[in-house]
């Protein structure tokens, strides 16, 4: 019998010099080249990355073979020599075949933000809904690449850019993969016709949805948790939670709202992984309001608050109402305070003060209150009575004959919802 043996090689963490081109194309988009470098430090540090240098170059366009010019190829390899490194991440998205050339040229493994991104999440998720669309989004990003991923693949084992699908999976024919795509998209369209029917449930019973979104890292599950007192995972740290979470929350006035956490955004989200988690995403959609959680205290929330801005209108949810919540004000010094907007649907608020969150709830109530409108229903008409009592509050009550009256300040999107079922029942009186 063939005895198994095993690779005994011990696991190297990652030692990695961060790399970013800025060419004219990066310019025209208004992003700081500072900001972007800083946050793929967080990021890689996020994915347990020990960063060791950084290397910055300035170009009109990237070079088709190698991505840098070759003089900042040589400069990278001495750098990377140098910091005793094993590999090499690069801010922007590379193609296979630069990946390839690269890696021949640096002999150390080579990781691209997105796929720095993906791998972040691979590692964060935890549910079955959450793996299947990371590992979908991990293999739509890696076919059109695979032949520029074979030294990465057969380097030591673990570290970034090997979780998620695995190696064995990754090493396959295209054909295998393409098989395997088709088959986590069809276990994610049975993810998203259950969510559909929740969703068309809730619609049925007036429940009205709030979203929580918001750059990642900007306090959106410490605000559910202090809203709800939700048992939810809070750490200082990008991506903390992958998974949405859902809770009830109860206003002033009785009425009782979902309250729902997403995935964090953040600037260049791989489209791979939009797309994946669009099922996810889709909450946001179907929100009644959103609560647009921005941190006041990062000097760069006017960049984050327009990264959030295009992903919502990607999404197709940009026009919808939102209440703006500048957080973490105590973190914030006498000059940012100063510069945050004081007017408008802005709040300035810090999730641990419950003054801040008493405002919080109020704001969402006053937005979701519409008109007071007074409806005459038959007595008999129990359904429609307990809708009443659903899409608002009731200030007074009256019988006439067979009939009961009710004057309602109604939600205003719950009374949208089911005017038509209530309109005939509207009166004057």
């Amino acid at each position: 019998m063939k005895q198994t043996t095993y690779d005994t090689t011990p696991f190297l963490p990652d030692r990695a010099v961060l790399v970013s081109l800025i060419t004219d194309e990066v310019k025209r988009t208004g992003i700081d080249p500072d900001y972007s470098i800083q946050e793929l430090v967080n990021l890689a540090e996020t994915a347990g990355v020990e960063v060791r240098g950084q290397l910055v170059q300035n170009k009109e366009t990237p070079d088709a073979r190698f991505f840098l010019g070759k003089g900042k190829v040589e400069e990278l390899a001495g750098l990377i020599h140098e910091q005793e490194a094993n590999t090499a991440i690069f801010d922007q998205e590379l193609s296979g075949a630069q990946v390839r050339n690269l890696e021949e040229r640096l002999d150390v493994k080579i990781i691209d933000r997105t796929q720095l991104i993906l791998d972040i999440f691979a590692q964060r998720a935890k549910t079955r809904e959450g793996i299947i669309q990371v590992e979908l989004a991990q293999l739509s990003y890696l076919l059109p690449r695979l032949s520029g991923h074979g030294k990465n693949l057969s380097r030591l084992g673990g570290g970034i850019g090997t979780r998620g699908p695995g190696e064995s999976k990754l090493e396959t024919d295209r054909r295998h993969i393409r098989g395997r795509i088709h088959d986590l998209k069809r276990q994610l369209e049975e993810v998203t016709r259950h969510r559909k029917l929740h969703r068309s449930r809730r619609k049925e019973t007036g429940i009205v949805q709030v979203a929580l979104v918001g750059y990642t890292n900007a306090g959106k599950s410490t605000l559910l948790k202090q809203l709800t007192e939700a048992d939810v995972y809070i750490e200082n740290q990008l991506f903390a939670t992958l998974d949405p979470t859902t809770r009830n929350l109860i206003l002033p006035s009785g009425k009782e709202i979902v309250l729902t956490d997403t995935v964090g955004f953040i600037q260049n989200l791989p489209h791979d992984l939009v797309a994946s988690f669009r099922a996810t995403l889709e909450e946001v959609n179907e929100a009644d309001l959103i609560l647009h959680v921005v941190d006041a205290s990062s000097d760069n929330r006017e960049e984050q608050m327009r990264v959030v801005g295009d992903i919502l209108n990607e999404l197709g949810a940009g026009d919808k109402p939102q209440i703006l919540l500048f957080n973490k004000i105590d973190l914030c010094g006498p000059e940012q305070l100063e510069m945050l907007p004081s007017s408008g649907s802005a709040l300035k608020i810090s999730a641990y003060n419950d003054d801040d969150l008493i405002r919080v709830v109020a704001a969402i109530q006053e937005h979701l209150t519409g008109e007071t409108v007074t409806f005459k229903l038959p007595a008999s008409q129990g359904d429609l009575i307990a809708l009443i009592h659903r899409i608002g509050r009731v200030e007074e009550q009256g019988t006439e004959q067979d009939s009961v009256i009710y004057k309602v300040q109604v939600n205003h999107d719950d009374y949208l919802k089911q005017k038509h079922k209530l309109e005939p029942y509207v009166t004057k009186a």
